[in-house]
């Protein structure tokens, strides 16, 4: 009886025959069978955050990110030009690169704020940054800094985990898989939230991508509890709670011996773990109560305005002294991101952490911790030197610039009352001493005693890093 043969009806009749074996052997014999799966002769691998060595001697081995999501604008801030100043109302002679066309404008928009010489340095800052003038002899200030992606989501990726793409792992979770942490009672990598919120893409600032999850930050919320469900209830506080959890350790284990490599299930018994230990160490770390009034008034508790964000610049510092390795401190939505009204928002934004920022810095020397700890300020791009909703002067604003901004560093190894690169008379792009977000990287981790080429994980068989064969080099001018 004749009958269809379908491709299914073909591989099933034939698929363990004797044309599958012949092939099998004239491939072996051309050389063009895969290789055999090597046994992972050393068994299955462990992650944890116990200290790690470095590659070689590194000259920090903490650091806050101060991150302003939106794009603080350089040419108001930390980056005077006289050429915007003198063409101020004309039309721009150059190409300009805009995202937001709709409101564009070819207006030059000179910076409404002077600037003047600050510190022994001699560094030209703004008006609006008085806090930041009080320790510029303290800091590196990058003039250069340039990621090409007009954009905040890409400028977001870059600054933060190296590509423009999303998922993939940040640089607080390549430090604390690189180098583990000093502390065993607290989580290694911990972020500070605004109290209106998390910035847009919320938990892109803190993922550990394709790292495994132990790896990703642990968020810390702006009010009472801090940490949720970390208090255990009434009924199983002391001796009943520490039944139970030797009791899911042993489930736990029991598991993972069937089930070796389960990275995930590793990450869920090391955060139990800490869980446990936090729930003494992480109330007394972010409890600002004790903290003497001269150091609340130093970074503004005492002020409404300046309020939130110094409390989480002082938990901050609390954090780093206790060995956690990386914390970032994060606004909320996209603050920074001033399309209008800049003339009044700036200020505002200016009020919020100038003072806090500075303090940081100042408490950190006061206590011997800033020499160790690298302390990052800045935002994902900055602005264009052109006017941008020309609808009257209150809702005048800047489009968005990724081809020239600022950063400050202070800290860590860093140099201290040092400008490095320039951008053009216009402070529209980098043009002197570049410094790539990928070339940031590679120096970051080079402070930290680690060789951005050799800080890898495997991938799907690949070997895949922070700054991932993009070109990067130490910028060493910025070392000090």
């Amino acid at each position: 009886m004749n009958r269809l043969c379908s491709r299914r009806h073909f591989l099933q009749a034939n698929g363990f025959g004797l044309g599958s074996l012949a092939l099998s052997w004239l491939l072996r014999q051309d050389g063009l069978l895969a290789a055999p799966i090597k046994p992972n002769v050393n068994g299955p691998i462990h992650y944890d955050l116990l200290p790690k060595q470095p590659h070689f001697e590194p000259t920090a081995k903490a650091m806050i990110l101060l991150f302003m999501m939106g794009g603080p604008s350089q040419m108001d801030l930390f980056d005077p030009k006289p050429m915007l100043t003198k063409y101020d109302g004309q039309n721009f002679p150059g190409e300009i690169k805009y995202d937001n066309i709709a409101q564009s404008s070819r207006k030059v928009f000179g910076s409404p704020w002077k600037f003047a010489p600050r510190g022994q340095c001699g560094t030209e800052l703004s008006e609006l940054l008085p806090g930041l003038s009080g320790i510029v002899d303290d800091i590196t200030l990058i003039r250069s800094m340039q990621s090409g992606v007009n954009n905040h989501p890409q400028g977001l990726y870059a600054i933060n985990n190296g590509r423009t793409t999303a998922g993939r792992p940040t640089v607080g979770s390549w430090l604390t898989y690189g180098l583990g942490s000093e502390s065993q009672e607290l989580p290694a990598y911990m972020v500070l939230a605004h109290q209106k919120g998390l910035p847009f893409f919320s938990a892109e600032h803190y993922t550990n991508g394709w790292l495994p999850s132990l790896y990703q930050g642990t968020l810390i919320r702006p009010t009472e509890p801090r940490i949720l469900n970390l208090d255990p209830p009434a009924e199983l506080a002391g001796k009943p709670q520490g039944r139970q959890l030797e009791l899911l350790k042993g489930f736990n284990q029991d598991q993972l011996a069937e089930y070796p490599g389960e990275l995930d299930l590793q990450a869920r018994i090391s955060s139990y773990e800490l869980a446990a230990r936090m729930q003494t160490a992480a109330k007394e770390a972010l409890d600002i109560s004790n903290e003497p009034d001269y150091i609340k008034k130093l970074y503004g508790v005492d002020k409404e305005e300046t309020r939130d964000y110094a409390t989480r610049c002082i938990i901050a510092r609390r954090l780093v002294e206790r060995g956690v390795r990386f914390v970032q401190v994060l606004n909320s939505g996209q603050s920074w991101d001033q399309h209008g009204s800049l003339i009044t928002a700036l200020p505002k934004n200016c009020v919020a952490v100038d003072q806090p920022c500075a303090a940081l810095v100042t408490d950190l020397k006061q206590r011997g911790l800033l020499d160790s700890t690298v302390v990052q300020w800045g935002g994902e791009m900055g602005r264009l030197p052109v006017l941008q909703n020309d609808a009257g002067r209150d809702k005048w604003g800047r489009d968005h610039n990724t081809y020239g901004f600022s950063h400050w560093i202070a800290g860590g190894g860093f140099k201290a009352g040092y400008v490095h690169g320039e951008t053009d008379e216009w402070s529209h792009h980098a043009v002197k001493d570049i410094v790539h977000h990928y070339d940031w990287h590679a120096t970051l981790l080079h402070a930290f005693g680690l060789d951005h080429t050799k800080l890898s994980y495997k991938r799907n068989g690949v070997e895949a890093s922070l700054t991932d064969g993009q070109g990067a080099a130490v910028v060493k001018e910025l070392l000090a």
